[in-house]
């Protein structure tokens, strides 16, 4: 019996000494997670997940009446879990003293639950649970663009419209010379007029509302006229092209971002 004894205690030894060691392990971080080089978490936490992308939005709560900021740009964020025992107050009160001592400026602050700072492009939101919190950060950014339209999609809109915009073409910022990864686009536009021999086209400039009026007016002018010198360098009738420029005068989309901004400086095709 004694021995029918020594062996069971041996038996619950062997099952529960690798459940206690697992309870002892503290918890791993999600696969591919890493702390940000901006801020650290908080200490005895660990990551549930994150998420990465090269281009994404978000809005960030900036005055307690609901209102929001835009940003686009650069995106990571994470779900970061405290340890035991850790206030909502506690967590708040460190990550708003370490961004101010960090250069930060605490653009809101609604304790112990939302805490949004900036320095330069970059922001910053802490949305915090107490046992857990929620940290996004993005630098705002122009988008890279990656797609440029073909011959028959600017045909397609300009039958349906009369007029396309057209994001592929770039200049050197605040002159009218055209940059060479603009060569693409302008190639599509060729071979638009060498697929309708009727189409005759007015090649428009535009510009956001930065600086002044009068300059980006000029400077519309000279864009649109860049383009139009491009394309009969390349075998476009000068006849079926007309060059004007419109300046900051008609914007499609907001100019308080960078976004907006981004959209209203374009070159359009209009029908003649």
């Amino acid at each position: 019996m004694r021995k029918l004894s020594i062996v069971l205690a041996m038996v619950l030894a062997i099952l529960f000494v690798p459940t206690l060691r697992a309870q002892d392990d503290p918890p791993q971080d999600a696969e591919g997670c890493k702390d940000s080089p901006l801020v650290s978490r908080f200490p005895g936490s660990h990551i549930n997940s994150c998420d990465n992308k090269e281009y994404e939005q978000a809005d960030f709560p900036i005055a307690s009446d609901g209102s929001t900021k835009h940003l686009e740009g650069e995106y990571h964020s994470w779900d970061i879990a405290t340890r035991d025992g850790v206030s909502e107050i506690q967590v708040f009160r460190n990550f708003q003293t370490a961004l101010k001592n960090g250069g930060f400026t605490i653009d809101y602050a609604s304790s112990p639950e939302q805490l949004v700072a900036h320095k330069g492009a970059t922001w910053i939101h802490i949305d915090n649970r107490g046992s857990f919190y929620y940290q996004t950060i993005i630098t705002v950014k122009e988008m890279v663009q990656e797609v440029t339209a073909d011959a028959s999609s600017l045909s397609a809109e300009i039958k349906k419209s009369g007029h396309v915009a057209v994001y592929g073409i770039h200049f050197d910022t605040g002159k009218a010379a055209i940059l060479p990864d603009s060569e693409d686009t302008l190639k599509q536009i060729v071979l638009l007029l060498q697929n309708d021999a009727s189409l005759k086209l007015r090649i428009e400039g535009h510009t956001d509302n930065q600086g002044n009026a009068a300059a980006n007016q000029v400077l519309s002018e000279k864009r649109a006229q860049a383009v139009v010198a491009w394309l009969t360098a390349h075998g476009v009738a000068a006849g079926r092209l007309t060059a004007k420029g419109f300046g900051q005068t008609k914007p499609i989309a907001d100019n308080s971002s960078d976004d907006g901004r981004a959209k209203n400086r374009r070159v359009e095709l209009a029908q003649q």
